[in-house]
């Protein structure tokens, strides 16, 4: 049952690799990390217990190897000769490899495997010692193994050598840490005994992404190679880096035991007798080498797929899910071209495009956020905040001063000086500040516009959408020469609702404030005002006048131009003295008592008469932007895309699928069939 276990992560390899795509299953496996030359290769040997992975200088290893052992009975034959143990070179019809890539191939010879391996990857990497990400599957059946996976990985390296990439270091460090940061990964981190611990870079990697020890498991290769007198017995104990799974030592062959074709079942005999003779590990002898590494290594992979199988089972259904979603988001392919169903297919995106654009405006769409404001909502708040608060900011008098006032009261009666408040300076300038309430009420149409076209471009990120990119663009282009279409209406009839407002003053609005009351309104500030200046009040205003109209004390009435010149010059005597008008007049100086009155009474009529202005424009400006802009899209965009692209003419150029559509398609089914595969497998244990 339990090499069952193995025998399952296995074919889940196997049926995500088959069907060529990432595996998004995270499957418990153990990582085999370590620098270059710490023996990494003789420790998988010597495990599988065949000479079969590509030797010399440099990086060996430049693609990962998925090495999945598997242990099978030997045949009757077999056993009659097992007496005679197999060379490596020899072949034994119960010991064989079978590559991914090779399916039904079996190599019984392990040279040829070894050049196999060579051989693939020069394809996928070249010859110039480049790595490649992309990993060879290796399935060896053997009735001398425990049933294993093991990823055997680049060794870590410093420096490029010869036509290597200069980032070489940086790639081979990305690619382990690809396998080892998974957490269902088991790292075997491979370190030379002879050298000191702290420095190991395997262990270092491991490190980083097991900070705590708890699935690193090291392996301490050429014990037999450490100065007389040392050992490791203290990195054993966990005295010096201390690992959950603990540390194995082994004895590997030596590079001229390889040159001298010493074979692995020799060098196995040869470690046993190392670690039973040797004064520091005898008593230990049982826990040392390549065997009870690889039973350690058995029995810590068993444990971990046992413990992981429920999430494994759990992940690959979610991701099942997820991808048959995706897949009938993507829809089928248009296989008949048919102009019958290319015409429904366009028909049935611009029904549900049109029905989705009224709920995003009515607020009634299914996807409602609670993160932002959207759609009709966001309308809203311009109406109600943005165009609200911006025209009641407006102050009529901002842009017109007292003298101004004065200057256009004088001008509107006329060459009769008025003996009443003149209604007609009021008028023109209520006039003049109604037109100021056009700019504000233009700009809420451009940002309702605005709002509308982001509306547009939410719904043209749909996933149909992206399956047709030419129906996309054109979409865009019809609905956004429609929305251009609808603005000039919408603007003449904003434009139209100020110029209504300009062109008839009606002063007998109830809310409007009437003559009188502004009169007595003013009355009342004066007397506060001259109540407050006391007695002296009448002497400084006869001097005053006196001093603007360079009068003499004598002649001592005001002019009713009083405030607008300085008073004619002194005259000799006998003679009278009368220049022409300036050119330009202009007010100048200070107002008169009944100028001010006057002023001030205008001043009131104007802000009375302008609020109620900004009243209706708040009230009617939404309104007219509704009616012919946003409700007009909303009755008559479904009219519009239909004539623009329900032609038979067009229909095949529209529904274009984009490659990465097609592309997409293509992966969603291989990962579904794998994921499926992944499910029965997983399901029968």
């Amino acid at each position: 049952m339990d090499s069952q276990l193995i025998k399952t992560v296995n074919k889940l390899q196997d049926a995500f690799a088959t069907v060529g795509v990432h595996n998004p299953v995270d499957l418990p496996q153990i990582a085999v990390i370590g620098s270059q030359s710490s023996g990494k290769s003789s420790v998988l040997e010597n495990i599988v217990g065949r000479d079969f992975l590509p030797r010399g200088t440099g990086i060996v290893t430049r693609r990962p190897l998925i090495l999945q052992l598997i242990n099978r009975p030997a045949s009757a034959r077999s056993k009659e000769t097992a007496e005679s143990p197999t060379t490596d070179a020899q072949e034994n019809a119960d010991e064989w490899g079978e590559f991914l890539h090779l399916p039904g191939q079996k190599f019984y010879n392990f040279n040829k495997i070894r050049d196999e391996i060579v051989k693939d990857t020069e394809l996928k990497t070249g010859k110039n010692l480049g790595i490649s990400p992309q990993p060879i599957n290796l399935r060896i059946f053997s009735p001398n193994v425990l049933t294993l996976t093991l990823i055997d990985l680049p060794g870590l390296t410093k420096v490029p050598v010869g036509d290597q990439p200069k980032d070489i270091e940086r790639q081979i460090r990305d690619m382990i840490l690809k396998y080892i940061t998974k957490p269902n990964a088991i790292i075997l981190a491979v370190t030379a005994a002879n050298t000191d611990l702290a420095n190991s870079d395997g262990l270092k990697l491991a490190r980083e992404v097991d900070p705590e020890g708890l699935r690193t498991i090291g392996v301490l290769t050429k014990v037999d190679l450490m100065d007389q007198g040392t050992d490791v017995i203290d990195i054993l104990a966990g005295r010096v880096i201390p690992l959950r799974l603990g540390y194995v030592p082994v004895v590997n062959r030596g590079q001229r035991d390889i040159e001298s074709k010493k074979s692995i079942s020799k060098a196995l005999s040869a470690e046993r007798e190392f670690f039973e003779n040797h004064p520091s590990y005898r008593s230990k002898a049982q826990y040392c080498g390549t065997p009870f590494l690889a039973r350690k290594l058995n029995m810590i992979l068993m444990h971990h797929i046992r413990n992981t199988l429920p999430e494994i089972k759990a992940k690959i259904q979610s991701a099942l899910t997820k991808y048959q979603q995706e897949l009938l988001q993507l829809g089928e392919p248009i296989s008949d071209g048919s102009s019958s169903g290319q015409a429904n297919l366009v028909l049935n995106i611009i029904t549900e495009f049109c029905t989705e654009f009224r709920t995003i405006i009515d607020g009634n769409s299914n996807d409602l956020t609670s993160f932002e404001l959207s759609g009709g909502a966001r309308i809203s708040f311009v109406f109600h905040e943005l165009y609200a608060n911006g025209v009641k900011s407006i102050d009529p008098l901002e842009q017109i001063k007292d003298v101004d006032i004065r200057t256009i009261l004088y001008n509107s009666s006329g060459s009769s000086p008025a003996l009443f408040v003149a209604t007609t300076a009021f008028e023109v300038i209520i006039k003049q500040q109604i037109k100021r309430l056009e700019d504000p009420s233009i700009k809420c149409i451009n940002m309702v516009y605005d709002e509308l076209v982001r509306i547009l471009s939410q719904l043209l990120n749909k996933q149909f959408f992206k399956r047709f990119p030419a129906l996309k663009e054109r979409f865009y282009q019809v609905v956004l020469s429609f929305f251009k279409k609808a603005l000039n209406p919408t603007s003449k009839l904003v434009t139209d609702l100020v110029s209504m407002e300009a062109c008839y003053i009606n002063t007998a609005h109830p809310d409007f404030l009437s003559g009188h009351q502004a009169i007595a309104l003013v009355n009342e500030q004066l007397q506060h005002k001259n109540s407050s200046t006391d007695k002296q009040q009448p002497q400084n205003r006869q001097q005053q006048l006196a001093t603007v109209n360079n009068l003499t004390v004598d002649n001592n009435d005001s002019s009713f131009f009083g405030s607008f010149f300085s008073g004619p010059k002194k005259a000799k005597k006998g003679s009278a003295l009368m220049e022409a008008p300036p050119t330009t007049l202009k007010a100048v100086g200070a107002l008169s008592e009944r100028e001010f009155m006057e002023t001030e009474v205008i001043k009131l009529l104007i802000q009375s008469y302008y609020n109620i202005v900004k009243r209706t424009m708040i009230d009617m400006v939404p309104k007219a932007i509704m009616l012919n802009l946003v409700n007009h899209a909303k009755e008559e965009l479904q009219r519009e895309l239909l004539a623009e692209l329900y032609k038979a003419d067009v229909l095949t150029d529209l529904l274009q699928e984009s490659e990465f559509t097609q592309q997409r398609r293509k992966e969603c089914k291989k990962m579904i069939e794998a994921l499926q595969k992944a499910d029965e497998i997983v399901g029968s244990v």
